[in-house]
């Protein structure tokens, strides 16, 4: 399972861990991921996805899942983020 956000790609970030000594190693940065249960409206379903605490913040502040998804790129979506997506869209052409 990989440490990357399902819906806005956020993943691990490196920089340096600096001691009182002012000496530097080499440490990761680690996105504060959560497993959540989104539900879509258009859809009915609901989905578990591994998403950011920012990316759970975005998709309240957007109105939901349906609408968060409309609004996301493709590039930063997982595989089965893009799953939902498309059948969001199909559902929403057929209505």
């Amino acid at each position: 399972m990989s440490r990357v956000c399902e819906l806005s790609g956020k993943g691990p970030m490196t920089g340096n861990t600096i001691s009182h000594a002012n000496n530097k190693s080499r440490r990761r940065f680690l996105p504060n991921l959560n497993e959540v249960t989104l539900i879509s409206d258009i859809l009915g379903q609901s989905f578990k996805l591994r998403i950011s605490a920012a990316a759970l913040r975005t998709v309240d502040h957007r109105g939901g899942l349906d609408a968060f998804l409309a609004k996301a790129k493709d590039e930063e979506l997982s595989g089965t983020a893009l799953k939902i997506k498309k059948e969001i869209a199909k559902a929403q052409a057929a209505a």
